[in-house]
């Protein structure tokens, strides 16, 4: 998207407040890779997308360092949960701190460890979840996930146009990544269990509804 839309379109989806500013500024400062942030207009649609659907029991698969977290955690109901999961326990002091200084942390689950071992725990039906983790195990989250989803329930995953490398066009080679997204992209959209569309937000969003 042109820069001065997508300027555009965060100045007129709310403000990013100080705690979000301070997330993303450690992060470039801190850690590596730091574009995989999720930006402002994806974390409020994310805010808003577990508003609609109630905010119950709520997943993320990927924390990296708390910022879609905190908007998954604004939009929960009042007796809401959020159970974040990450393997990168080097990062685990500095989203505690986040989070704490969210005033949310008393609403978030926030775990270290492989999620494909964490969430055959989860007994709770699921309202929402957000895959942003790593891809190669994009179709094996929806398959951990989907049948704990409630009827109505949301499945959005990230990435899932993977800088346009989903087109053969833009790619020399089909590499490993690529390979899953594209299997993620094509299951979720042969999946009877669900219904489904692609937001071409950001690197793009699956969005899934269970039936």
């Amino acid at each position: 998207m042109d820069e001065e839309l997508l300027k555009y379109c965060e100045d007129h989806s709310g403000s990013e407040d100080k705690l979000l500013q301070l997330i993303k500024r450690q992060t470039h400062l801190k850690v590596l890779k730091p574009r995989m942030l999720s930006g402002h207009l994806q974390g409020k649609m994310l805010e808003m997308f577990v508003k609609m659907t109630s905010g119950i029991n709520v997943l993320e698969i990927g924390t990296f360092t708390g910022y879609a977290s905190i908007f998954l955690a604004r939009g929960l109901a009042p007796e809401g949960k959020l159970t974040t999961i990450d393997v990168n326990e080097e990062l685990e002091e500095m989203v505690r701190g986040f989070f704490k200084q969210s005033g949310l942390d008393k609403k978030i689950d926030y775990r270290i460890g492989n999620a494909l071992e964490v969430i055959p725990t989860l007994t709770e039906p699921l309202d929402f979840v957000f895959i942003d983790a790593d891809k190669r195990n994009y179709v094996n989250y929806f398959d951990l996930v989907v049948d704990k989803m409630r009827p109505g329930g949301l499945i959005l995953a990230d990435n899932i146009l993977w800088s346009g490398k989903v087109l053969e066009k833009n790619r020399k080679k089909l590499d490993k990544n690529t390979a899953a997204i594209l299997a993620y992209n094509e299951k979720v959209n042969n999946d009877p269990r669900v219904e489904n569309v692609i937001l071409p937000i950001r690197d793009g969003i699956m969005l899934a509804r269970k039936l």
